[in-house]
């Protein structure tokens, strides 16, 4: 009887979040796989049925789509990408002893610690063609002679809303990859200086092998947030102009905003999918490595 008893309590212990997780993630997921077949319109009610894979067949006939999925492409590749590149500058840099690191490293977590509505709007501002303090910088620089709206302008508005996310994202690099740093035998680099190593010998040698597995985590994650992260596009552009900041997690939003839910479910799993699939390979190396 008591062994029966100590059986269950592990499952009575992990029942509530598994609750919560059917709650508030697999009731969720399923309804969404059944409005993807489903003419799920609420602006037009009496409309709302079952129509197989309607929806699929418009969204794959939809230019939008594919010109939101290839701008989602570049926006993961270049916002993930510099936010690696200098959260790792940075993390090297707070890494080292210096008058000060406590409070650079508290500031550095600003951005990170923001509101993405807030750092929407923030750096709206900063980017307005009539009194954007970057207009006023590159002015009293002599850079430009005439203020530029960069984020009325096709060709200035997408480049603008990834410096947003880089500079949104470089802390949690710079946080994930500093603990890993602070993990590194220090005598592994002091035998790499008797051997006479160069610096970045014993970056490439030392530092990136011993954060491989903390490199392969926070970036499978901060793909994933970017790829689905709507609120800094949103609250900076809304998509525009003329959808030229639209990325795919955004299109979605716009079709759940207009009461497109049907639309909107169908290419949410789409999105899910194309991220599992550039995860698995993902996971497959990062576990290799470990067993390697």
């Amino acid at each position: 009887m008591h062994q029966r008893k100590a059986g269950i309590w592990p499952y009575l212990l992990i029942a509530p979040a598994l609750l919560v997780v059917l709650a508030v993630v697999f009731i969720p997921v399923v309804n969404a796989i059944l409005m993807s077949f489903q003419s799920y319109d609420l602006r037009r009610p009496a409309a709302i049925g079952f129509i197989g894979l309607s929806n699929y067949i418009a969204v794959f006939k939809d230019v939008l789509f594919w010109q939101s999925l290839i701008r989602t492409v570049l926006w993961v590749v270049f916002g993930v990408g510099f936010q690696f590149v200098f959260g790792f500058t940075l993390a090297l840099i707070l890494n080292k002893p210096f008058r000060g690191r406590g409070v650079v490293r508290s500031v550095s977590l600003i951005p990170w610690v923001t509101p993405g509505v807030l750092i929407g709007l923030m750096w709206r501002w900063i980017f307005d063609g009539s009194y954007g303090v970057l207009n006023d910088i590159l002015l009293k620089m002599k850079i430009i002679e005439d203020p530029i709206a960069f984020l009325a302008r096709q060709d200035t508005v997408f480049p603008a809303v990834i410096v947003t996310i880089i500079w949104q994202g470089i802390p949690f690099f710079a946080l994930m990859l500093l603990a890993g740093l602070q993990g590194v035998p220090g005598e592994l680099y002091e035998a790499a200086d008797i051997d006479g190593a160069s610096v970045f010998q014993k970056f490439f040698h030392i530092t990136v092998p011993s954060l491989q597995n903390t490199i392969y985590v926070t970036t499978l994650l901060r793909i994933i947030w970017v790829a689905n992260s709507v609120d800094v596009i949103f609250n900076m552009t809304g998509g525009g102009p003329a959808y030229a900041s639209q990325t795919l997690s955004v299109y979605i939003f716009n079709k759940a905003n207009a009461l497109n839910l049907g639309y909107a479910s169908t290419m949410s799993l789409l999105l899910t999918i194309i991220l599992l699939m550039a995860a698995v390979p993902y996971l497959r190396s990062m576990f290799k490595n470990q067993e390697g």
